[in-house]
């Protein structure tokens, strides 16, 4: 009877320290995939990732990063071919799949929503906002989840409202009776501003938020509040990839700002 109960003790043990180390090891890899997604090499990230997700497939802290590396890599991907935009488009559809898991294990926290709210954002554009009405609405309905939740602290909060003021700015570019029939009539562009300001109130270190909230009040001859926004965006870090791109445009805005208004 002992002997029963010392190999019982044994395998439990062996058990719980493999459990323990697995969970480590899974720690460690996201950190190490972290790492290298700031330093903008989104391929490597990814496949650190992956090898965290078959350590760890339950894990919705690994699955939503595999998301975000998925979308990081289509956005800079050749779409010049047909071949090319199929290719791209699977990305993307990766991309949702991921990020649908990760929403599926952690149904009450923000960041998965997140990601499937880029993730189907990515293939509305790509194929069409107009076209898939009900993919957009979907991005809506997932950014107002995430919203409600509010969980992920202030930069996620910040993206969040990033891509929903994004999302009622690009499908505003449309006549609200045009676009009612598609089911996007509840897009407004007043919303959009109203999103692009609490972003910013929340995270004002991104330069795709100032850039983005830019083009946009340029678009519809805001040139004033444009140009408070391109002021602001001097207290931006350089956090993405394609920053280096952003700047160069918020110079040409403000050089069309100063155009306009002196």
């Amino acid at each position: 009877m002992k002997k029963l109960s010392f190999i019982i003790l044994f395998i439990g043990g062996f058990v719980l320290c493999t459990h323990d180390s697995i969970a480590q090891s899974a720690e460690e890899l996201i950190e190490k995939g972290d790492s290298l997604w700031r330093g903008f090499d989104n391929e490597k990230a990814l496949e650190v990732f992956l090898n965290a997700d078959k350590l760890n497939p339950t894990n919705w802290e690994i699955l939503w990063r595999i998301s975000r590396c998925y979308v990081d890599i289509g956005e800079h991907m050749p779409n010049s071919t047909d071949e090319q935009k199929e290719a791209q488009l699977d990305i993307y559809q990766k991309a949702l799949l991921f990020a649908d898991s990760a929403v599926t294990l952690a149904p009450d926290e923000s960041t998965p929503y997140l990601r499937r709210a880029v993730a189907n954002g990515r293939i509305a554009l790509f194929k069409g906002v107009f076209s898939v009405g009900g993919v957009v609405s979907k991005v809506r309905d997932d950014c107002h989840k995430a919203i409600a939740l509010g969980k992920g602290g202030n930069e996620i909060q910040a993206i969040i409202h990033y891509v929903l003021a994004r999302t009622h700015g690009k499908v505003s570019e449309k006549w609200s009776v045009l676009r009612a029939p598609l089911g996007l009539g509840w897009a407004v562009l007043d919303s959009a501003y109203i999103y692009y300001d609490k972003a910013l109130k929340l995270d004002s270190s991104f330069l795709m938020i100032y850039t983005d909230y830019a083009k946009r009040l340029v678009s519809e001859d805001e040139y004033e509040k444009a140009r408070e926004v391109i002021e602001a965006s001097k207290n931006a870090a350089m956090k993405d990839e394609d920053d280096e791109k952003r700047l160069e445009e918020l110079k040409e805005l403000k050089n069309k700002v100063d155009e306009e208004l002196d």
